[in-house]
Protein backbone atom coordinates (compact mmCIF):
# COMPACT_ATOMS: atom_id res chain seq x y z
CA UNK A 1 0.00 0.00 0.00
CA UNK A 2 1.34 3.43 -0.96
CA UNK A 3 1.73 6.30 1.49
CA UNK A 4 -1.35 8.19 0.32
CA UNK A 5 -3.62 5.15 0.53
CA UNK A 6 -2.15 4.24 3.92
CA UNK A 7 -2.84 7.69 5.30
CA UNK A 8 -6.29 7.77 3.74
CA UNK A 9 -7.24 4.37 5.16
CA UNK A 10 -6.15 5.48 8.63
CA UNK A 11 -8.16 8.71 8.49
CA UNK A 12 -5.05 10.88 8.34
CA UNK A 13 -6.09 13.07 5.43
CA UNK A 14 -8.45 16.03 5.81
CA UNK A 15 -7.71 18.01 2.64
CA UNK A 16 -5.37 17.90 -0.32
CA UNK A 17 -4.71 20.64 -2.85
CA UNK A 18 -4.53 18.17 -5.73
CA UNK A 19 -5.99 14.67 -5.93
CA UNK A 20 -2.95 13.69 -8.02
CA UNK A 21 -0.79 13.86 -4.90
CA UNK A 22 -1.35 10.13 -4.45
CA UNK A 23 0.22 9.38 -7.82
CA UNK A 24 3.08 11.80 -7.11
CA UNK A 25 3.86 10.11 -3.79
CA UNK A 26 3.69 6.63 -5.27
CA UNK A 27 5.64 7.28 -8.46
CA UNK A 28 8.63 9.28 -7.22
CA UNK A 29 10.62 10.25 -4.16
CA UNK A 30 9.88 13.78 -3.01
CA UNK A 31 10.79 16.07 -0.13
CA UNK A 32 8.03 17.24 2.21
CA UNK A 33 8.03 19.47 5.25
CA UNK A 34 6.10 20.25 8.39
CA UNK A 35 6.70 23.28 10.58
CA UNK A 36 6.89 23.11 14.38
CA UNK A 37 6.23 25.97 16.76
CA UNK A 38 9.02 26.57 19.32
CA UNK A 39 6.88 28.55 21.78
CA UNK A 40 7.65 25.99 24.53
CA UNK A 41 10.81 24.10 25.45
CA UNK A 42 9.27 20.76 24.50
CA UNK A 43 6.92 19.33 21.94
CA UNK A 44 3.72 17.78 23.29
CA UNK A 45 1.41 14.93 22.32
CA UNK A 46 -0.53 17.27 20.04
CA UNK A 47 2.56 17.37 17.79
CA UNK A 48 2.91 13.60 17.55
CA UNK A 49 0.61 13.05 14.58
CA UNK A 50 2.69 15.44 12.48
CA UNK A 51 5.98 13.95 13.71
CA UNK A 52 4.70 10.48 12.92
CA UNK A 53 3.51 11.63 9.48
CA UNK A 54 7.09 12.65 8.70
CA UNK A 55 8.20 9.23 9.89
CA UNK A 56 5.62 7.50 7.66
CA UNK A 57 6.76 9.66 4.76
CA UNK A 58 10.37 8.58 5.27
CA UNK A 59 9.44 4.90 5.53
CA UNK A 60 7.98 5.18 2.02
CA UNK A 61 11.24 6.54 0.59
CA UNK A 62 10.57 10.27 0.79
CA UNK A 63 12.72 12.89 2.48
CA UNK A 64 11.16 14.48 5.59
CA UNK A 65 12.04 18.04 6.52
CA UNK A 66 11.14 19.35 9.96
CA UNK A 67 11.27 23.13 10.19
CA UNK A 68 11.57 24.65 13.64
CA UNK A 69 10.23 28.19 13.56
CA UNK A 70 13.14 30.15 14.93
CA UNK A 71 11.93 33.24 13.06
CA UNK A 72 8.18 32.66 12.85
CA UNK A 73 8.18 31.71 16.52
CA UNK A 74 9.06 35.34 17.26
CA UNK A 75 5.84 36.36 15.50
CA UNK A 76 3.22 33.77 16.45
CA UNK A 77 0.79 31.94 14.19
CA UNK A 78 -2.83 33.16 14.58
CA UNK A 79 -4.21 29.86 13.21
CA UNK A 80 -6.50 28.25 15.76
CA UNK A 81 -5.82 31.01 18.31
CA UNK A 82 -8.58 33.17 19.79
CA UNK A 83 -6.17 35.84 21.01
CA UNK A 84 -2.65 37.07 20.36
CA UNK A 85 0.08 35.25 22.22
CA UNK A 86 2.80 36.91 24.24
CA UNK A 87 5.92 37.30 22.13
CA UNK A 88 8.95 35.27 23.18
CA UNK A 89 12.38 36.76 23.72
CA UNK A 90 15.13 35.61 21.37
CA UNK A 91 17.14 33.94 24.18
CA UNK A 92 14.17 31.88 25.37
CA UNK A 93 13.35 30.96 21.79
CA UNK A 94 16.93 29.84 21.13
CA UNK A 95 16.87 27.56 24.16
CA UNK A 96 13.52 26.12 23.08
CA UNK A 97 14.82 25.47 19.57
CA UNK A 98 17.79 23.46 20.80
CA UNK A 99 15.53 21.17 22.81
CA UNK A 100 12.88 20.81 20.10
CA UNK A 101 15.42 20.03 17.38
CA UNK A 102 16.86 17.31 19.63
CA UNK A 103 13.39 15.86 20.19
CA UNK A 104 12.59 15.79 16.48
CA UNK A 105 15.88 14.03 15.83
CA UNK A 106 14.77 11.06 17.93
CA UNK A 107 12.02 10.10 15.50
CA UNK A 108 13.69 10.53 12.12
CA UNK A 109 16.54 8.77 10.31
CA UNK A 110 19.39 11.07 9.28
CA UNK A 111 21.37 8.36 7.48
CA UNK A 112 18.98 7.10 4.82
CA UNK A 113 20.62 8.24 1.59
CA UNK A 114 18.36 10.50 -0.52
CA UNK A 115 15.62 10.09 2.10
CA UNK A 116 17.79 11.31 4.98
CA UNK A 117 15.86 13.65 7.24
CA UNK A 118 16.60 17.33 7.73
CA UNK A 119 15.83 19.52 10.73
CA UNK A 120 16.07 23.19 9.78
CA UNK A 121 15.58 26.55 11.47
CA UNK A 122 13.74 29.15 9.38
CA UNK A 123 15.67 31.94 11.10
CA UNK A 124 18.58 30.87 8.89
CA UNK A 125 16.85 32.35 5.83
CA UNK A 126 14.14 34.68 7.16
CA UNK A 127 16.73 36.46 9.30
CA UNK A 128 18.77 37.40 6.23
CA UNK A 129 16.12 39.07 4.09
CA UNK A 130 15.53 42.80 4.50
CA UNK A 131 12.07 44.23 5.11
CA UNK A 132 12.18 46.21 1.85
CA UNK A 133 13.19 43.16 -0.19
CA UNK A 134 10.55 41.04 1.51
CA UNK A 135 7.72 43.50 0.85
CA UNK A 136 8.87 44.14 -2.72
CA UNK A 137 9.58 40.56 -3.77
CA UNK A 138 7.12 38.59 -1.66
CA UNK A 139 4.42 40.94 -0.38
CA UNK A 140 3.37 42.05 -3.86
CA UNK A 141 2.09 38.54 -4.61
CA UNK A 142 -0.45 38.59 -1.77
CA UNK A 143 -3.92 40.07 -1.96
CA UNK A 144 -5.13 41.53 1.33
CA UNK A 145 -8.68 40.70 0.24
CA UNK A 146 -7.75 37.02 0.01
CA UNK A 147 -5.77 37.09 3.25
CA UNK A 148 -8.66 38.47 5.32
CA UNK A 149 -10.91 35.78 3.85
CA UNK A 150 -8.76 33.03 5.40
CA UNK A 151 -10.49 31.39 8.36
CA UNK A 152 -7.59 32.00 10.76
CA UNK A 153 -7.75 35.74 10.05
CA UNK A 154 -11.51 36.10 9.60
CA UNK A 155 -12.30 34.53 12.97
CA UNK A 156 -10.00 37.02 14.69
CA UNK A 157 -11.34 40.03 12.78
CA UNK A 158 -14.83 39.12 13.99
CA UNK A 159 -13.62 39.35 17.59
CA UNK A 160 -14.16 43.04 18.26
CA UNK A 161 -12.21 43.03 21.52
CA UNK A 162 -9.21 41.04 20.27
CA UNK A 163 -8.82 41.68 16.57
CA UNK A 164 -5.49 40.77 14.98
CA UNK A 165 -2.21 42.67 14.92
CA UNK A 166 -0.27 43.32 11.74
CA UNK A 167 2.46 41.13 13.23
CA UNK A 168 0.23 38.06 13.24
CA UNK A 169 -1.49 39.09 10.01
CA UNK A 170 1.89 38.92 8.25
CA UNK A 171 2.59 35.41 9.55
CA UNK A 172 1.07 33.87 6.43
CA UNK A 173 3.65 35.62 4.24
CA UNK A 174 6.51 34.30 6.34
CA UNK A 175 5.29 30.70 6.23
CA UNK A 176 4.70 31.02 2.49
CA UNK A 177 8.26 32.22 2.06
CA UNK A 178 9.43 29.18 4.05
CA UNK A 179 7.81 26.92 1.46
CA UNK A 180 9.34 28.90 -1.41
CA UNK A 181 12.80 28.73 0.18
CA UNK A 182 12.51 24.98 0.75
CA UNK A 183 11.23 24.51 -2.80
CA UNK A 184 14.18 26.44 -4.24
CA UNK A 185 16.93 25.03 -2.04
CA UNK A 186 15.80 21.52 -1.11
CA UNK A 187 13.39 20.58 -3.88
CA UNK A 188 10.53 20.45 -1.37
CA UNK A 189 7.22 20.01 -3.19
CA UNK A 190 4.83 19.10 -0.38
CA UNK A 191 3.84 20.83 2.84
CA UNK A 192 1.83 18.94 5.43
CA UNK A 193 0.18 20.05 8.64
CA UNK A 194 -2.99 20.01 10.70
CA UNK A 195 -6.20 21.22 9.07
CA UNK A 196 -5.95 24.63 10.77
CA UNK A 197 -2.86 25.24 8.61
CA UNK A 198 -4.79 24.97 5.34
CA UNK A 199 -4.80 28.72 4.66
CA UNK A 200 -1.06 29.08 5.25
CA UNK A 201 -0.26 26.01 3.16
CA UNK A 202 -2.34 27.09 0.15
CA UNK A 203 -0.82 30.58 0.34
CA UNK A 204 2.65 29.06 0.01
CA UNK A 205 1.57 26.94 -2.95
CA UNK A 206 0.20 30.04 -4.67
CA UNK A 207 3.45 31.92 -4.06
CA UNK A 208 5.46 29.11 -5.70
CA UNK A 209 3.06 29.07 -8.65
CA UNK A 210 3.32 32.84 -9.14
CA UNK A 211 7.07 33.17 -8.66
CA UNK A 212 8.35 29.88 -10.12
CA UNK A 213 5.49 28.77 -12.37
CA UNK A 214 5.74 25.36 -10.72
CA UNK A 215 3.28 23.04 -8.99
CA UNK A 216 3.60 22.33 -5.28
CA UNK A 217 1.24 20.36 -3.08
CA UNK A 218 -0.45 20.58 0.29
CA UNK A 219 -1.94 17.92 2.55
CA UNK A 220 -3.60 18.40 5.91
CA UNK A 221 -4.63 15.98 8.62
CA UNK A 222 -7.76 16.27 10.77
CA UNK A 223 -7.40 17.99 14.12
CA UNK A 224 -7.19 15.40 16.88
CA UNK A 225 -9.96 15.96 19.42
CA UNK A 226 -11.15 14.33 22.60
CA UNK A 227 -14.57 12.69 22.81
CA UNK A 228 -16.15 15.92 24.08
CA UNK A 229 -14.79 17.88 21.11
CA UNK A 230 -12.13 19.73 23.09
CA UNK A 231 -8.52 20.01 22.03
CA UNK A 232 -6.38 16.90 22.34
CA UNK A 233 -3.15 17.01 24.30
CA UNK A 234 -4.16 18.12 27.76
CA UNK A 235 -5.21 16.31 30.92
CA UNK A 236 -6.60 17.70 34.16
CA UNK A 237 -2.99 18.24 35.20
CA UNK A 238 -2.18 20.24 32.06
CA UNK A 239 -0.30 19.71 28.80
CA UNK A 240 1.16 16.25 28.16
CA UNK A 241 4.74 16.86 27.04
CA UNK A 242 7.10 14.39 25.38
CA UNK A 243 9.96 15.60 27.58
CA UNK A 244 10.13 13.10 30.49
CA UNK A 245 11.25 15.92 32.80
CA UNK A 246 7.99 17.80 32.16
CA UNK A 247 5.61 14.83 31.94
CA UNK A 248 6.79 11.55 33.42
CA UNK A 249 6.63 8.44 31.21
CA UNK A 250 4.07 7.03 33.64
CA UNK A 251 1.81 10.10 33.30
CA UNK A 252 2.32 9.92 29.54
CA UNK A 253 1.25 6.27 29.47
CA UNK A 254 -1.76 6.98 31.68
CA UNK A 255 -2.91 9.80 29.40
CA UNK A 256 -3.33 7.41 26.48
CA UNK A 257 -4.65 4.64 28.70
CA UNK A 258 -7.53 6.95 29.68
CA UNK A 259 -8.63 7.54 26.06
CA UNK A 260 -12.41 7.40 25.69
CA UNK A 261 -13.97 4.46 23.84
CA UNK A 262 -15.44 6.83 21.24
CA UNK A 263 -12.04 8.04 20.06
CA UNK A 264 -9.57 5.25 20.86
CA UNK A 265 -9.97 3.66 17.42
CA UNK A 266 -9.03 6.91 15.70
CA UNK A 267 -6.09 7.41 18.05
CA UNK A 268 -4.79 3.92 17.26
CA UNK A 269 -4.81 4.76 13.56
CA UNK A 270 -3.20 8.17 14.04
CA UNK A 271 -0.54 7.40 16.65
CA UNK A 272 0.50 3.81 15.97
CA UNK A 273 1.61 1.49 13.20
CA UNK A 274 -0.72 -1.32 14.26
CA UNK A 275 -1.95 -3.23 11.18
CA UNK A 276 -5.50 -3.38 9.84
CA UNK A 277 -6.29 -6.88 11.13
CA UNK A 278 -5.27 -6.07 14.69
CA UNK A 279 -7.06 -2.72 14.50
CA UNK A 280 -10.26 -4.52 13.54
CA UNK A 281 -9.85 -6.89 16.50
CA UNK A 282 -9.31 -4.00 18.89
CA UNK A 283 -12.34 -2.15 17.50
CA UNK A 284 -14.42 -5.27 18.10
CA UNK A 285 -13.04 -5.64 21.63
CA UNK A 286 -13.99 -2.04 22.42
CA UNK A 287 -17.52 -2.64 21.15
CA UNK A 288 -18.06 -5.96 22.91
CA UNK A 289 -15.93 -5.73 26.05
CA UNK A 290 -15.21 -2.05 26.70
CA UNK A 291 -14.42 -2.64 30.38
CA UNK A 292 -11.28 -4.59 29.44
CA UNK A 293 -9.88 -1.50 27.65
CA UNK A 294 -7.74 -3.62 25.36
CA UNK A 295 -7.57 -0.91 22.71
CA UNK A 296 -6.47 1.68 25.26
CA UNK A 297 -3.76 -0.64 26.58
CA UNK A 298 -2.45 -1.26 23.06
CA UNK A 299 -2.49 2.47 22.32
CA UNK A 300 -0.69 3.47 25.52
CA UNK A 301 1.97 0.78 25.10
CA UNK A 302 2.66 1.59 21.44
CA UNK A 303 2.91 5.37 21.82
CA UNK A 304 4.97 5.21 25.02
CA UNK A 305 7.42 2.83 23.34
CA UNK A 306 7.71 5.16 20.36
CA UNK A 307 8.37 8.23 22.51
CA UNK A 308 10.20 6.85 25.57
CA UNK A 309 11.66 3.57 24.33
CA UNK A 310 10.87 -0.10 24.81
CA UNK A 311 12.42 -0.50 28.27
CA UNK A 312 10.57 2.44 29.78
CA UNK A 313 7.31 1.39 28.12
CA UNK A 314 7.58 -2.04 29.76
CA UNK A 315 8.32 -0.47 33.14
CA UNK A 316 5.37 1.91 33.12
CA UNK A 317 3.08 -0.80 31.78
CA UNK A 318 4.13 -3.07 34.66
CA UNK A 319 3.74 -0.20 37.11
CA UNK A 320 0.25 0.56 35.83
CA UNK A 321 -0.83 -3.06 36.18
CA UNK A 322 0.71 -3.41 39.62
CA UNK A 323 -0.83 -0.28 41.07
CA UNK A 324 -4.11 -2.14 41.48
CA UNK A 325 -2.65 -5.64 41.83
CA UNK A 326 -1.28 -7.60 44.78
CA UNK A 327 1.93 -7.95 42.74
CA UNK A 328 2.90 -4.55 44.10
CA UNK A 329 4.94 -6.24 46.86
CA UNK A 330 7.25 -7.86 44.32
CA UNK A 331 7.85 -4.73 42.25
CA UNK A 332 11.41 -3.42 41.95
CA UNK A 333 11.72 -0.08 43.81
CA UNK A 334 12.22 1.93 40.59
CA UNK A 335 9.03 0.52 39.03
CA UNK A 336 7.06 1.14 42.22
CA UNK A 337 8.34 4.71 42.22
CA UNK A 338 7.00 5.16 38.69
CA UNK A 339 3.61 3.82 39.72
CA UNK A 340 3.26 6.05 42.75
CA UNK A 341 5.08 9.23 41.76
CA UNK A 342 1.84 11.19 41.36
CA UNK A 343 0.14 9.79 44.46
CA UNK A 344 -0.37 11.86 47.63
CA UNK A 345 2.34 11.16 50.20
CA UNK A 346 1.85 10.58 53.93
CA UNK A 347 4.85 10.18 56.22
CA UNK A 348 4.89 8.30 59.52
CA UNK A 349 7.63 7.51 62.00
CA UNK A 350 9.47 4.20 61.99
CA UNK A 351 8.67 3.79 65.68
CA UNK A 352 4.90 4.01 65.19
CA UNK A 353 5.00 1.40 62.45
CA UNK A 354 7.33 -0.92 64.36
CA UNK A 355 4.75 -1.31 67.10
CA UNK A 356 1.92 -1.52 64.61
CA UNK A 357 -0.56 1.24 63.78
CA UNK A 358 -4.30 0.66 63.65
CA UNK A 359 -5.65 0.75 60.10
CA UNK A 360 -8.59 2.79 61.40
CA UNK A 361 -6.14 5.48 62.54
CA UNK A 362 -3.94 5.30 59.45
CA UNK A 363 -6.87 5.86 57.09
CA UNK A 364 -7.70 9.05 58.99
CA UNK A 365 -4.12 10.27 59.23
CA UNK A 366 -3.57 9.70 55.51
CA UNK A 367 -6.70 11.68 54.62
CA UNK A 368 -8.68 8.74 53.24
CA UNK A 369 -11.34 9.06 55.96
CA UNK A 370 -12.61 12.01 57.96
CA UNK A 371 -13.15 10.15 61.22
CA UNK A 372 -12.55 6.83 62.92
CA UNK A 373 -16.20 5.93 62.50
CA UNK A 374 -15.88 6.56 58.75
CA UNK A 375 -12.71 4.44 58.71
CA UNK A 376 -14.54 1.56 60.38
CA UNK A 377 -17.35 1.86 57.87
CA UNK A 378 -14.91 1.79 54.93
CA UNK A 379 -13.21 -1.33 56.31
CA UNK A 380 -16.51 -3.07 57.08
CA UNK A 381 -17.76 -2.44 53.54
CA UNK A 382 -14.60 -3.92 52.01
CA UNK A 383 -13.21 -0.64 50.72
CA UNK A 384 -9.86 -0.57 52.55
CA UNK A 385 -6.70 -1.95 50.96
CA UNK A 386 -3.09 -2.22 52.08
CA UNK A 387 -0.75 -2.92 49.17
CA UNK A 388 -3.87 -3.78 47.15
CA UNK A 389 -4.91 -6.53 49.56
CA UNK A 390 -8.40 -5.97 50.91
CA UNK A 391 -8.50 -5.67 54.70
CA UNK A 392 -11.85 -6.53 56.28
CA UNK A 393 -10.85 -6.75 59.96
CA UNK A 394 -11.86 -3.61 61.87
CA UNK A 395 -9.05 -4.16 64.39
CA UNK A 396 -6.35 -4.72 61.72
CA UNK A 397 -2.95 -3.14 62.26
CA UNK A 398 -0.20 -2.22 59.82
CA UNK A 399 3.42 -3.18 60.59
CA UNK A 400 6.92 -2.64 59.26
CA UNK A 401 6.64 -6.06 57.61
CA UNK A 402 3.96 -4.62 55.32
CA UNK A 403 6.46 -2.29 53.65
CA UNK A 404 7.35 -2.97 50.04
CA UNK A 405 10.89 -3.34 48.72
CA UNK A 406 10.85 0.40 48.14
CA UNK A 407 10.23 1.10 51.83
CA UNK A 408 6.66 2.33 51.36
CA UNK A 409 3.19 0.89 51.50
CA UNK A 410 0.18 1.72 49.38
CA UNK A 411 -2.97 2.58 51.25
CA UNK A 412 -6.12 2.65 49.15
CA UNK A 413 -9.79 3.41 49.62
CA UNK A 414 -12.08 2.07 46.93
CA UNK A 415 -10.90 1.92 43.34
CA UNK A 416 -9.20 5.27 42.82
CA UNK A 417 -8.26 7.00 46.08
CA UNK A 418 -4.82 6.01 47.29
CA UNK A 419 -1.96 7.39 49.36
CA UNK A 420 1.67 6.34 49.52
CA UNK A 421 2.72 5.89 53.14
CA UNK A 422 6.43 6.47 53.65
CA UNK A 423 8.46 5.81 56.78
CA UNK A 424 10.65 8.56 58.17
CA UNK A 425 13.58 7.73 60.42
Amino acid sequence: MGLYEEMKSRGLIAQVTDENIGEVLDSSSISAYIGFDPSADSLHVGHLVQIFNLKRLQEHGHRPIAVAGGATGLIGDPSGKSEERSLLGSEVLSENLIKIQAQLSRFLDFDRGPASALVLNNADWLGKISLIDFLRDIGKHFSVNQMVAKDSVKSRLNEREQGISFTEFAYMLLQSYDFLHLFDNFGCRLQMGASDQWGNITAGIELIRKMRQQVAYGLTTPLILKADGTKFGKSEAGTIWIDPEKTSPYQFYQFFLRAEDEVVGGYLRSFTWIGDDELAELDLATARQPSKRLAQSALAAAVTEMVHGSDMAKKVEAASRALFSEDILSLPPEVLELATEDAPLHCISAASLAGGIALVDLLCEAGLANSKSESRKVIAQGGAYVNNSRISEIEARVYTSDLTAGGVLLLRRGKKDYVVVKVQA
